[in-house]
């Protein structure tokens, strides 16, 4: 008797995604939002998602865990999958798929690709979920780079191969980070509109390269319109800087959303960021630089010049956090070779775009396991099982604790800082430069809202 083919993932899949999923979604990130996950399509339809590529690993784990059971495929570089043969069982298990690049693979091993789109063509016959990423490399902005058409050739080859008689449908989806890399920041997946490929099956029997561009101008608007995407490179330091201040704050407000929720703080940004571009102030970027330098220089922060700290609750936190220094220097065991280990390995990383992963990678794969296992092991032989057990279970605690031990110091040591130099000559002029920038910026915002006038 024939059995139906499921869509879900086996047991052990389940198991491995539940324990890194845990680490993922609330030791990693703060926050992890899904945005419009009603426009995903029901398993079992053919689907290919596509998106912006920022964070390297961390973009496709965000797609993993967007979903409850459904098992997608990668297309991902090639190169790791070369680094060793269990590496390559590896990968492949979790549902990755080698694609092999001209510029780094070389001519000679280009011909494999036939193999890999042949496997994605299959998994999207077969109901499956495909997740390619056209910009062929993570960037290091909030920017889109230039597409790939790899993407289209993969849905009409599989069309093709189905006697064009499924639909296929490509689904626009964007990852945003509030910090590329570190601990405890936020993240989200946003999913666009499925996009038919139906459409296009008989224009590309005759005219293959016109439908793929007409497709791929559909996915792309709608990824250009999901995301933040600053077209201006050469002023993006001074322009993502501006967006991060009091004032990208403060404008999301004026606006009505929430500062502190990241999908709000997407769409204020967006704004924001297309009033610099519009505008192109350059006295504006010049001094947001100047002004970042300085901060950086007296070790402060921007939002010192609407929260000044005074003398007694510094005071005060001062002294609770002396409370909690016993805790806290527990805590760190074993905890800080989770945060330093990675470290290690990506110090002379050019790369930088890999440091997330690598200390996320580090953490699932080594860190966590060998360390807290072995504390399990050691403890279960002093004392017992129970001792054990409940360590085990307050580690997500300590490893938290000592984050934000970390955090809330170094903010009491800015706060210090201030009040040292707030009565001095440099302090008066980081001020002055302060009030000039957020001046010049409601200047071009009040003339934006009477031109809308």
């Amino acid at each position: 008797m024939f059995k139906r083919k499921t869509y879900n993932a086996g047991i052990g899949y389940r198991l491995f995604k539940a324990y890194v999923g845990f680490l993922h979604n609330y030791l990693l990130y703060r926050h992890f939002h899904v945005v419009n996950p009603e426009n995903v399509p029901k398993e079992g339809t053919p689907l290919l998602i596509v998106s912006n590529h920022q964070n390297c690993l961390n973009d496709p784990l965000g797609v993993v865990f967007s979903f409850k059971d459904r098992k997608p495929n990668f297309i991902a570089r090639a190169d790791v999958f070369l680094i060793h043969p269990l590496a390559n069982k590896f990968l492949r298990y979790l549902g990755l798929l080698p694609a092999f690049r001209l510029s780094f693979e070389g001519r000679s091993m280009i011909k494999n690709n036939n193999q890999t789109f042949s496997a994605a063509s299959k998994e999207l016959l077969d109901g499956r979920t495909v997740m390619m990423f056209p910009e062929a490399g993570h960037q290091d902005k909030h920017w889109l780079g230039k597409f790939s058409l790899a993407y289209t050739k993969l849905v009409f080859q599989a069309a093709e191969e189905g006697n064009f008689e499924k639909e296929i449908f490509v689904l626009p989806s964007c990852n945003h980070y509030s910090k590329y890399d570190g601990f405890q920041t936020d993240f989200l997946i946003k999913f666009g509109t499925p996009v038919s490929a139906k459409p296009f099956y008989e224009m590309y029997k005759t005219q293959p390269r016109k439908a793929s561009m007409e497709l791929n101008t559909l996915v792309r608007k709608q990824i250009e319109e999901l995301m933040l995407n600053i077209r201006d490179l050469d002023n993006y330091k001074a322009i993502d800087f501006i967006r991060n201040t009091t004032y990208g704050e403060k404008f999301a407000k004026e606006n009505g959303y929430s500062s502190n929720h990241l999908p709000d703080r997407l769409l204020s940004d967006k704004l924001l960021c297309k009033l610099l571009e519009n505008y192109n102030d350059q006295f504006i970027y010049d001094s947001a630089m100047k002004y970042k330098r300085l901060l950086m220089r007296f070790g402060l922060t921007d939002k010192h010049f609407d929260h000044q700290p005074k003398l007694f609750p510094v005071a005060i936190r001062t002294f609770i956090m002396l409370i909690f220094l016993p805790l806290w220097l527990i805590s760190l065991i074993p905890n800080i070779f989770i945060y330093t280990f990675p470290k290690v390995i990506t110090r002379k990383m050019t790369d930088k775009m890999f440091n997330s992963t690598m200390f996320f990678g580090t953490a699932v794969f080594i860190t966590i396991p060998l360390l807290y296992g072995g504390l399990f092991l050691i403890i279960s032989l002093i004392y017992n099982i129970f001792w054990a057990l409940s360590y085990l279970i307050i580690s997500p605690l300590l490893i938290l604790f000592a984050w934000y031990y970390y955090q809330r110091l170094r903010y009491l040591y800015s706060d210090i800082n201030f009040l040292i130099l707030k009565r001095k000559a440099p302090f008066a002029r980081l001020k002055l430069l302060h009030d000039k920038l957020y001046s010049r910026l409601n200047e071009i915002k009040n003339r934006h809202l009477h031109n809308q006038i």
